[in-house]
Order: structure tokens, then C-alpha cells, then sequence
């Protein structure tokens, strides 16, 4: 059988299971298993399957991503999140947008102390919107910052699927964490810049208000007690992973021994906090490692029918430079990420995409870098972007075409920073550089 038809098929199978509401790691565990039977000669080809499998979720790399979610779970449960953003609400003044560019500083603190965009979405719209509503906020200026300030914990380390695309890719853990750096926090800045520019030209969408003048010896104290103790905890996971003092599964015992300590400081003992956190990390952690696991068997299932090959050809004969290699790839991500999970997508496209990378002598990291950005606006695309709705389930009286409208200035603002990696590849590159002198 020709190795597209065999493709066509493993596709084929399944969306028709994902139409049916089967689970992805369990629909693309399955068909594995079918593909894998029928064309590895039955049983054997079953145990080649379970040493792949084996060997995938036993990584090392892998190690970091449980914790940082537990990392994250802790500081969400334990209500350190809310308490630091209260805070930094109080230095925010009396300019326009003002709640609009506080979700902005929120959502990039939120990204930096969980890494998990729906946990940081939610959080943010709950805390939020309500204010915004009362205020009188167009929904482009409430709606819209909720959803791509969540989004912000793809880019900004730790994030938990910067480390999943770095153990697929085979790419260093630590140069991916320090190499989204510069591009989170600059996608960050692009927000606020586009907040502040059509609050100042269109003031009817996030009218001024008087906000209670709080002594500046009251806000110091919040911003030592709430903001500061998780920064420094922040900067030292990072920290560690650029100096090499530390690797990230090292980093992140560190990371979630800090926020246990800081939990138990400010709220005692809750053994409830620790129990809701432990068992939601379990359950993501296991949701995500079904789905890595048939991502082994996929690329080798790819690389066994000659379709790696073949791909690699097709993209040769199709293009002649890396440039266009790369802008066709962003093109096949967000089309993917309109109707598809993150996960889905780097475990069908990195066995397909990194032979071609190879090939065309591009620079695995600062494609990564861009991949993972062009994954967030899968988060916030219409139809099915999985922030869409969280933000949907949090705040039900909002319709869905109200967030799909909402949704779309940010998803251009993604592309427009998507465009100045692609234009400055320093903006990725230039950071990890220098951990390796």
C-alpha cells in the first residue's frame, strides 16, 4: 500500500474517533495499535510498540513537566495567584485601559508561575471581568486581553509545552526555556502597546475611572508580601537553568519546594490545597503522556512506511528556499490549530516537519520558538481553540460570537510577532547564546 494512502487512512481514523468523543490520547493510542499490528507483523509489532512507549514516557527530559504543574496547581489552589494580581492592581493608576493592561501584567505573571494557559485564562476572567463589566469595558477590551494574556503561559517559561516540544524535537530543555524569553515577553509588550494606542484613539472602550489613591507605603507592603517572594522564586528557576547551575528537572524540584514553602507561610497547613494539587497534576500529567507515548509510535510508524521520506522530497521539489519552507509550515500549524489540541499538533507535525528542517539546514530552536508561538493562536483561533472556551465556561452569559470577535485582534498581533522572529532570529537566538559562552 502507498505510504499516502497509509497516511490518509491513520488521519481519516482519527477525526472519526474525535467526532465520536473519544479521548485524544486514546483515539491516537488505538489507532496506533491497529497500524501498528497490521503493518509490523501482528503480535511482535504490538511489543515493539510497548518498548517505544516504554522508552518515551521514561525520558528524562520529560521529568520537568509534572512538576511545573504541580508548580502551578499549588500556586492556583493555594490563592497566591489572586492575592499577587490584587497587588499588582494597586499600582496601576488611572490611565486608559487600566484593567485591560492589569490582565496583560497578570497573565504574564500568571505564565511565568504556572505555564499553563487555560488555568491562567480562567483565573483571569473570574478575577477580572466582572470589574470590567461593572466599568463599562467594550468586550474588545475585556474579552480579548483575557484570552491572549492566558495564552502568554505558552511563551514565558516554565511552560510545560515548551519542554514537550523539546523532548519531541530532541532539542535542549534548557535553551528552549531560555529561548522563549525574549519572544513571551515581547509578545506581552506588543499587547500592551495595542491597548494603549486604541484606548487612546477609541476612549469609549475602556472608559476612565477614579481608583481609591492607596498610600505608597500600603502598596510596597503588598508588592514585597505578594509579588516579590514569587518573582524571586520565578527568576530562580530561570536563573539556574541559565547559569547551568542547575538543570530544568532540578530547577523545578526547586520551583515547587519554593511555593509549597511560600503556600504554608501565608496559609498554614491545608491539606486540601496539597491533595487538589497532587491529584490534577496526575490527571493532566497522565493525559499528556498517552498522547506522548503515541507520538513515538507515530513517527515510526512515519518513518517505516516511507513517508518521512517521501515528505522530505515533496517539500524539496516544492521549495526552493528555507523562507518559504518556513512561512508554509506556519500556514499548516494555524490551519491545525483551528480545529486541533496542542498536543495533537507537535505529534503530527514534528516527525513530519524536523527531517525537513534537517534538510534545509534551518535552525531547530528558532523554529521551535515560532512553532510554539504559532500553537498559542490554536489556543485563541475560532472555531475550537481551547481557550475559547475555558473563557466560555467561566463566563456563560458571554455568546461565542462575542469571543470569536474578540478573539481575532490577537490572534494579528501573534502574527505581527511571528513575523519579527521570523525577520530578527536574534530575538530567539541571541539569549541562548550566550548560556554557552
Amino acid at each position: 500500500m502507498e505510504w499516502w494512502l497509509i497516511l490518509l487512512i491513520i488521519f481519516f481514523s482519527l477525526f472519526f474517533l474525535f467526532t465520536l468523543g473519544v479521548p485524544i490520547g486514546f483515539a491516537f493510542l488505538l489507532v496506533n495499535m491497529v497500524s501498528v499490528f497490521c503493518l509490523w507483523n501482528g503480535l511482535p509489532g504490538l511489543e515493539q510498540m510497548m518498548l517505544s512507549i516504554f522508552r518515551s514516557v521514561t525520558n528524562f527530559n520529560m521529568l520537568p513537566v509534572p512538576l511545573f504543574i504541580l508548580m502551578g496547581e499549588i500556586i492556583f489552589n493555594s490563592g497566591l495567584a489572586a492575592q499577587s494580581l490584587e497587588a499588582l492592581d494597586k499600582w496601576i493608576g488611572k490611565i486608559p485601559g487600566r484593567l485591560s493592561l492589569l490582565a496583560v501584567t497578570g497573565g504574564t505573571l500568571n505564565a511565568a508561575l504556572s505555564g499553563s494557559s487555560m488555568a491562567s485564562t480562567a483565573m483571569l476572567a473570574t478575577t477580572l471581568y466582572p470589574e470590567m463589566e461593572k466599568r463599562g469595558y467594550d468586550s474588545s477590551m475585556s474579552l480579548g486581553p483575557l484570552l491572549g494574556s492566558g495564552g502568554l503561559a505558552t511563551m514565558i517559561p516554565p511552560s510545560n509545552l515548551g519542554v514537550i516540544l523539546a523532548a519531541l524535537a530532541q532539542i535542549s530543555v534548557g535553551d528552549m526555556l531560555i529561548a522563549i524569553v525574549i519572544p513571551g515577553l515581547l509578545l506581552s509588550a506588543v499587547y500592551m502597546l495595542y491597548i494603549v494606542l486604541r484606548c487612546r484613539l477609541q476612549p469609549r472602550l475602556a472608559p476612565i475611572y477614579d481608583t481609591s489613591d492607596q498610600p505608597w507605603e500600603r502598596k510596597m507592603i503588598l508588592l514585597l508580601k505578594y509579588v516579590l517572594p514569587l518573582c524571586s522564586i520565578v527568576f530562580l528557576i530561570i536563573g539556574l537553568i541559565y547559569f547551568g547551575v542547575a538543570t530544568p528537572t532540578e530547577s523545578a524540584v526547586y520551583g515547587v519546594a519554593g511555593f509549597t514553602g511560600l503556600h504554608l507561610l501565608y496559609n498554614g497547613w491545608k491539606g486540601e490545597v496539597i491533595k487538589k494539587s497532587l491529584f490534577r497534576t496526575i490527571e493532566i500529567t497522565g493525559m499528556m503522556f498517552i498522547i506522548l507515548s503515541a507520538s513515538v509510535t507515530f513517527s515510526e510508524i512515519l518513518a517505516y512506511t516511507g513517508g518521512t521520506t517521501k515528505i522530505v522530497e515533496l517539500f524539496a521539489s516544492l521549495f526552493s528556499s528555507p523562507l518559504a519552507i518556513v512561512i508554509s509550515m506556519q500556514f499548516i500549524l494555524f490551519i491545525l490549530g483551528m480545529f486541533l489540541e496542542s498536543l495533537p499538533i507537535m505529534m503530527i507535525t514534528v516527525p513530519i516537519f524536523w527531517p525537513v528542517l534537517k534538510l534545509f539546514h534551518i535552525n531547530p530552536l528558532w523554529f521551535a520558538a515560532i512553532m510554539l508561538l504559532n500553537i498559542e493562536i490554536g489556543m485563541i483561533s475560532p472555531p475550537f481553540g481551547l481557550s475559547l472556551f475555558v473563557l466560555k465556561g467561566v463566563l456563560p452569559r458571554v455568546t461565542m460570537g462575542k469571543i470569536y470577535r474578540c478573539a481575532v485582534p490577537f490572534v494579528l498581533l501573534q502574527f505581527i510577532v511571528i513575523a519579527l522572529i521570523i525577520l530578527f532570529p536574534s530575538l530567539v537566538l541571541w539569549l541562548p547564546k550566550t548560556m554557552h559562552p
